[in-house]
Parts: C-alpha cells; structure tokens; sequence
C-alpha cells in the first residue's frame, strides 16, 4: 500500500470525524424531543421573605441577611474575650463563650439560645453576638451562646437534644478540671438557661427533660416563642410595625417547619399551657426561679402572661419584667434610643436575677 493511499484514506476519515462533529454541536439538527428541555421550577412550600424558603423537594435556603461576626469582633472596652467550642462534630453543634476580664472570682455561667423560630439565626450572627458580650461584661457572668440545629431539615426535638448534650458536655468539663480559661473560671454550681424567642423556648424544654444531677439555678426567659391553637387577644389585635421580627403569620410557619408531621399548634411542644395549667411533669422540674421578660407590643404578650399564670399556680416562683413601648426581639434587632434604654433595664434585671 503506497503512502498516497495512506495519506489520502486519513484525510478522508478526519474530514468525516469533523463534519459529525460540526452536525452534533448544531442545535438546529438536534431530535425534536431534546430540543429545549424545560427545567422543571421548584414548587415553593413555605417562605418568610428575606429569611427562609422552603420547597417541596425539601432543599432550603436561607438569605444571609443578618451578617456574621467572628468572635475575635469585640469592643475593647466591653473587657470580653470570646472563642469557639465545637460541642459535637458529628452533628455541628458548638458554642461561643463570652469571658469577662480580669476578675479573680468565679463567675455564674449563662447557657444561651438564640431566637429566630428554630428555623433560622445563629451564635455568630452579628445581633447576638454584639447582646451577649454587652450582658455578659455589664451582668458580670460567663456566657455559653449554644448553636444548634435547625428546622426543617432537623425538627424538633432535634433542638432539644442539643441542648441537652451541650449541658451533659458542660457536665464533663466540670468533672476533669482542663487548662482552658472559661473553665477554670467558671462557677459550675451557679448555671443558668437562658433564651429569646424560639431560644427560650429551647431553654425551658431542656430544663423540664434535666435530671437531679445537673445543677441548675434558675431560667432567663426572653420573650418566650410559645403558641397555640386558640388565639390570643394580642395575637389577633396587636398591630406590628413594618417588617417586624414577628408576626401571626410568620408564627405559623415556623411553627408548621419546626414540629414533628402531624402536630398541631396544642403540641405541649409549643404550647405547654393548653389545658390551662403546666403539665405535672414538667413542674416537677421546675423548683428553680424562672425570671420571664415580656415585651408590651409583642404579640406574644398574653401567652407569655397565661405562661407566667399557670407555673405561678404550680407553685414555681416567677419574676415578670414587662418592657414598655418595644415590640419582639426588641434587644437584638432594634437600635432605637427606647430600646437601648428597655435593653439595659433588661440587663440590669437579669444581673440581678443571678446574683440572688
């Protein structure tokens, strides 16, 4: 075979390769049914603008409308050091510490969870982080900001649960002494819940499933996110300024996102009062002073009153703080020169209230 035939034979099987080519790549020439495939849209289950959309398939996204701050972002003058504490690797829980400065005694330990409907916030948002270091240098406690896992990808119990093992890990550190400096100055006999909104919430829960062998001295409840099947006269008559942090509507959600299938709004989950008075079960645990902090135009004004009524009744003592003139979340969400004021009135109280 001459090396013409060669040659030629090898142009020609290129110059086919490429015009098979050239017909694959023109869409013009495509099948009929693979031409312009539309993609299915993702259907839209549940939504609060601007913070949480949920869709059918179950993919969740959450706008990162909040920022986050690192732990190291503090004010010099707050004399405050922070740091991170993974909690469990497995599950992604950890916990930022707030530490005050420079003082030799042991100081009480704040365990905190952060509001935001059990469906969004975290420790290292900005608002929270900013509150916390304020109350931990001005109540002159330690601060253990939890982060836990969030609805709907992990409903509740799930938040519960870690709390727990954030507490049972706290119970560790007490046991074997360690080099780190939250530990060695923190008073372990002198540990506090505490929470806003959905956190408190958490922060009463986690305190009715404790054994006796956690030592707990009281629970801190900021505008305790509870619901309810009946509605109150606040939640159906008070009128919410634009864009405020909660309304009926958004109650709802989270609370269709955050309870197990099939649960109503009467779950004991979400409303522990709804036969008028504290299950049995749960007052059994609550021989610790509870100090609720209610907000005048907060929706949940009445049901933290009912709240605050029925543990009266059970024979747990309640302390009531009623901020005038400021809505939900008022603490970490608003700037304005009322809430300033109504923040540090709260923090005064809270001082006060672990220093007993």
């Amino acid at each position: 075979m001459n090396n013409s035939f060669v040659t030629q034979t090898l142009l020609t099987f290129v110059m086919r390769r490429k015009r098979m080519v050239a017909l694959a790549l023109d869409s013009s020439l495509s099948l009929k049914n693979t031409k312009h495939l539309p993609q299915q849209p993702r259907v839209v289950k549940e939504e609060i603008s601007g913070l949480i959309k949920v869709y059918k398939d179950g993919h969740v996204e959450r706008p990162q409308v909040v920022p986050c701050a690192t732990s190291n972002a503090l004010a010099p003058e707050l004399g405050i050091t922070s740091h991170d504490i993974v909690i469990d690797k497995f599950t992604g829980i950890w916990a930022r510490f707030y530490v005050p400065k420079g003082n030799g005694d042991k100081l009480p330990l704040l365990v905190y969870f952060h509001g935001g409907g059990f469906c969004v916030g975290s420790s290292a948002w900005i608002c929270y982080h900013d509150f916390l270091a304020r109350l931990a240098a001005k109540a002159g406690c330690m601060i253990m900001s939890v982060n836990y896992r969030l609805a709907p990808e992990n409903p509740l119990p799930a938040a519960y649960d870690d709390g727990l093992k954030a507490l049972m890990w706290l119970k560790l550190q007490a046991t074997y002494s360690t080099s780190d400096l939250w530990s060695r100055k923190c008073d372990f006999t002198k540990m506090f819940l505490a929470g806003d909104s959905a956190g408190a919430n958490i922060a009463y829960n986690v305190a009715i499933r404790l054994n006796s062998s956690t030592s707990l001295k009281g629970l801190i409840l900021i505008q305790p996110f509870f619901g309810g099947e009946l509605r109150t006269h606040s939640e159906k008559h008070m009128v919410q300024p634009p864009h405020s942090a909660l309304t009926l509507n958004t109650s709802d959600i989270y609370w269709r996102l955050s309870l197990p299938s099939g649960s109503n709004r009467d779950h004991p989950w979400c409303n522990p009062t709804a036969n008028g008075t504290i299950n049995m079960k749960a007052s059994k645990y609550l021989s610790v002073s509870i100090m609720v902090c209610v907000s005048e135009f907060d929706i949940l004004k009445d049901r933290s009153m009912e709240f605050c009524n029925a543990l009266a009744k059970s024979g747990t003592k309640v302390e009531r703080l009623i901020s005038r003139g400021v809505g939900h979340a008022f603490q970490v969400l608003s700037m304005s020169q009322i809430s300033q004021t109504r923040t540090n009135e709260m923090i005064s109280h809270i001082k006060a209230f672990i220093n007993k």
